[in-house]
């Protein structure tokens, strides 16, 4: 365990044994508890230019999803449930009682299992890109496209893991991300969850989009026109931390 209080670097880092793996996170901030998740192919270092929006009002915690930057390499063929598994038992050595949390894509993915593990884990949620219903087999180009081959077109690959046989393990187990959420599933969520779309995302399904929306209890859909996957990044950023911090911080 590391512990510092200097700018831009974690009150806390730590890799934690987890579910027969080592897991890894950090902690910004004070406050109560934040979790920002990370897309496939990515790691916690995605969101650290968020730190400085939320640390004064949360304590954040970002995480090295399973599989993914200083969390071992994947060990099992991915299930993203099991992921959310790996989530849970991570909140649960940390012994807090209940989150908010951001998720962007397969961070939002892994939001929803969690929520069906535990339905009073999550307060209130916000996914990105993601809606809990996805399989790659419908965009067998993404196969074709993100290969350990092709891993030098994907700058953001070597910052984020610990060397070439952890983003081997990564693309590989691409193939495997197949997650699916029955009606009767999306009405048993309870956190109040905002769905956040861009409407040029390609890997978004419009009719998965509708159902999730019209199934979820408790939900609000913000699309963002002429924006593709990454709605909370770029020139988008400014009114999604003012709209995502009105959104979570509801009484």
């Amino acid at each position: 365990m590391q512990t510092n209080t200097s700018p831009q670097l974690p009150r806390k880092s730590e890799l934690v044994p987890i579910n027969g793996k080592n897991i890894y996170y950090e902690v910004y901030g004070k406050g109560k508890p934040l979790f920002l998740l990370h897309g496939y192919t990515q790691s916690s270092v995605s969101w650290q230019s968020y730190i400085n929006d939320y640390e004064k009002e949360y304590e954040v915690y970002l995480v090295d999803l399973t599989g993914h930057g200083k969390s071992d390499p994947f060990q099992e063929d991915l299930h993203i449930r099991s992921v959310a598994e790996d989530l849970q038992a991570l909140i649960n050595y940390l012994k807090l009682e209940q989150i908010k949390a951001i998720g962007f894509s397969f961070g939002g993915d892994v939001l929803y299992q969690l929520a069906l593990i535990n339905p009073t884990i999550i307060e209130r949620m916000i996914t990105i890109g993601a809606i809990g219903t996805w399989t790659i087999l419908d965009f067998p180009e993404y196969l074709e496209t993100f290969t350990f081959e092709n891993r030098n077109n994907f700058p953001w690959l070597k910052t984020s893991h610990n060397g070439e046989e952890h983003i081997r393990a990564i693309m590989e187990q691409f193939k495997n991300y197949i997650v699916k959420l029955s009606d009767q599933e999306l009405q048993s969520i309870q956190p109040e969850v905002l769905i956040m779309i861009g409407d040029d995302d390609e890997g978004m399904n419009l009719n998965d989009i509708v159902r999730t929306r019209q199934n979820l209890p408790n939900s609000d859909l913000w699309i963002l026109p002429n924006v593709s996957h990454g709605a909370h990044e770029g020139e988008n950023k400014e009114e999604f931390i003012k709209k995502s911090k009105r959104f979570l911080n509801k009484s």
